[in-house]
This record gives C-alpha cells, sequence and structure tokens, in this order.
C-alpha cells in the first residue's frame, strides 16, 4: 500500500531515544533547523525537510518568489576521480560528457538498458579527472561503482551536503557573503570556489526552483556552524529565511521541473517526459542507447490546471467521460496562479494545451480542469538566468 492517500502522509520527526536510524544522516545544519519544528522526508538516505511549523508552505512559497530561500537538501553527491572518470560517465549519461568544460556543471541523466529512467541530476567537473554527480533520489551509486569495474576510477561517496540559495535576492546574499568579490563570470551552470568567512566554498550557478539562485556544497572539512553562522549574516539584510521542500515543489511544479521517482522512472524514456534533448544519439555508446533509438519521441507529459481542486498525486485524469486518460504525477496549490496545478503522465501522446479533462483531487472527487504546456509561464526559463526580473505581488 502506498503511503499517500492525499489525505495524509508520514514524514520524519525527532523523538528521544536510540536505534532504527543507522541508515539515514542528518546533514550539518540539521541542529540549526530543529528549533523550526522541522518534519522530514528521507531522500537518499538523507533527511529533507518538507515543512517547518514556524513558517507557513505559503510564506516558504512567497520567499522563493519576492525574497530568497534556503533548502538544505538531500541531494547526494558521488565523486568520480581518476583517468577514467570521464569515460565511465560518458557511459552512464546520455549526454557528450566530454564536452563538459571544466568549471562547468550540466544536467545529466542515466537509463536502464532498456531505455527507462535511473535518476538525473547534476554533474559538476572540478577538474579534468575529477566530478561529482549531485544526485536526486534513485538507486545511482551501485549501478555506476558496478560499471566502474576495471577501469582507472574511484567512484566513492565525498559525504557532501547541498543546499539551495533561490529567490530574487539571491545573488545579493552571494555578494555579502563572499569575502572578496563575486566570482566572475558566474553565468548560469557554472562552478566557482568563493570564500565565506575564510572558508573555501563550492557553489554553483543551479537550482530546483527556476528563480534566479546558486547552490552551496558543504564538505567534511568546512566547520558547518560557522559557515551557516557567515551566511545567516549575510542574507538576513536581504530577509533569507529556512523553508521547506513543500514550497519549493509548488515553484518546480509551475516550472516544470521533474522529480525523479514520481513524474519520471524505470517505466518511462527520457522522451516520454519531454527530456528527450538531453539524449544524444550521436554518441558512439552509452547504456540505453540502443533501446532509445527505436523508442517513440512522442511526449506523454504534460501540466494540469484545476480551478476547484488539488491534483492527487497517483489519481486518474479522465477525458470524454468515464475514459482514464492519464496519471497525477505531481500535484500543489499555487498561491500565485490562484488554482490547483499540477503534472500528468498521459497513457499515450496526442493531447493537447487547452484540452478538457477531470482530475482526481485530494478531496476525493473529480473536478473539471485543463491540460498546459510545460512551464506555466516564464516559458524561455529567463527568470534563473537572470534575463528577467519578474517579482509579483503578494495577493
Amino acid at each position: 500500500m502506498r503511503s499517500s492517500d492525499g489525505k495524509t502522509r508520514d514524514l520524519v520527526t525527532t523523538i528521544p531515544g536510540a536505534g532504527w536510524d543507522f541508515g539515514i544522516s542528518r546533514h550539518p545544519y540539521f541542529e540549526i533547523e530543529r528549533p523550526l519544528g522541522p518534519q522530514y522526508t528521507v531522500y537518499n538516505r538523507r533527511l529533507m525537510a518538507c515543512r517547518f511549523e514556524r513558517l507557513s508552505t505559503q510564506d516558504g512559497y512567497w520567499l522563493l518568489r519576492q525574497k530568497a530561500g534556503v533548502l538544505h537538501s538531500g541531494e547526494l553527491p558521488t565523486l568520480f576521480e581518476g583517468a577514467d572518470a570521464e569515460r565511465l560517465l560518458d557511459r552512464l549519461f546520455t549526454q557528450d560528457i566530454t564536452s563538459l568544460k571544466s568549471g562547468r556543471c550540466g544536467y545529466a541523466l542515466a537509463c536502464y538498458e532498456d531505455g527507462g529512467l535511473i535518476v538525473d541530476g547534476i554533474l559538476l567537473r572540478l577538474a579534468q579527472d575529477k566530478f561529482w554527480f549531485a544526485q536526486a533520489d534513485g538507486d545511482f551509486f551501485g549501478w555506476a561503482k558496478a560499471h566502474a569495474s576495471g577501469l582507472d576510477v574511484e567512484v566513492s561517496d565525498p559525504e557532501v551536503f547541498v543546499s539551495l540559495v533561490q529567490g530574487p535576492n539571491s545573488m545579493q546574499v552571494l555578494e555579502a557573503a563572499c569575502d572578496d568579490d563575486m566570482p566572475v563570470p558566474f553565468g548560469y551552470f557554472t562552478i566557482a570556489q568563493v570564500s565565506f568567512g575564510g572558508q573555501k566554498v563550492v557553489i554553483s550557478r543551479t537550482g530546483y526552483s527556476n528563480e534566479l539562485g546558486w547552490e552551496f556544497y558543504t564538505e567534511p572539512h568546512h566547520d558547518a556552524a560557522a559557515l551557516w553562522k557567515h551566511l545567516h549574516a549575510a542574507g538576513t539584510r536581504f530577509d533569507m529565511i529556512i523553508h521547506g521542500l513543500d514550497a519549493m515543489n509548488i515553484r518546480r511544479i509551475e516550472a516544470g521541473i521533474l522529480n525523479a521517482g514520481s513524474d519520471f522512472d524505470r517505466s518511462t524514456t527520457p522522451y516520454d517526459v519531454g527530456l528527450g534533448y538531453f539524449v544524444d544519439t550521436k554518441k558512439k555508446d552509452f547504456i540505453g542507447k540502443a533501446a532509445l533509438e527505436q523508442a517513440s519521441r512522442a511526449v506523454r507529459l504534460i501540466g494540469l490546471k484545476c480551478l476547484e481542486g488539488q491534483p492527487h498525486i497517483g489519481g486518474a485524469v479522465y477525458a470524454g467521460g468515464e475514459t482514464r486518460v492519464g496519471k497525477v504525477t505531481a500535484g500543489a496549490t499555487s498561491p500565485f496562479l490562484k488554482c490547483g496545478i499540477g503534472i500528468a503522465l498521459m497513457d499515450k501522446p496526442g493531447f493537447e494545451e487547452y484540452d478538457k479533462v477531470m482530475i482526481t483531487c485530494i478531496d476525493g472527487k473529480q473536478h473539471e480542469g485543463e491540460l498546459v504546456q510545460l512551464p506555466m509561464y516564464d516559458k524561455l526559463r529567463r527568470i534563473p538566468r537572470g534575463k528577467l526580473v519578474d517579482i509579483p505581488e503578494r495577493g
């Protein structure tokens, strides 16, 4: 039985005692979050806050849209280092990894032999023979380790934790936090190393919100308490606050940013979910290439809007009466769009924007809605690139 019924969910809280949490990791800022009343999900066997008792999900959403928010995430970086690191990664991922330059990062997809998706994430090239792959939730580490057999490459867990600073004030926070000048250039999908309070920290111009933003990577050698004290002091003047995943989930649905394990999984190819752009069939070889060359290029994933309900994840989508035509893979209520929003995986392609459908919602009822193309606004994704300043008023 799946835990989500649209009415309740199972999250993790901290209670006195010991035992049976030995397979779960706390991030370095756990004690800083504790007074805020966090409720966690387990993501890559790491705790990631979904919500806080002291900050509503709507307030967190508006932080992202109007100011700056911080999410200490459960993304899991894996280290690839050695003479054959590039060779291995070029086989594991569907893109041409050899063209990724040092000091740059890129979005990356990994597939099974049958073309089904394993996971996505951000691949950072720190040096010619050194990479981090910051993955979404999924079974990737063992897969990569197995395929490294016989190659001159070390695949290991560097125990690095990823935090996201997102929102229109995020670059002002970065400028205030840097001991020296801002990194130049620091364009979209650039990596830099900066000094925060005397500590050298890797940062990247990436995020999961489609807002202006950057991410920082906390390594084992860092004094995390001192690092956060410095960042918090820099961010306070720009109204930067810690928020939970629920707030960012709304924003990522609006933006059409997919979630591994729900919007796609091993049963879907990159083409099914609109990620075909990240498949380079001109490459000599990669895992899943033969299957993807024969796969349909048609896209089955599309957005949902519903004025009277919030789409229920796993709920059916109907068209033409009682004919099921798809399922909801993501759902939320957008404070900005003032309606229920979601993502649906249709059973077959051919549906178009503004087609009317009936959507199963969290109240257990079917409500009328329509299909919409993703992203729902900022179609050219200019906001995260710094090409558009769009700060809406809170209604």
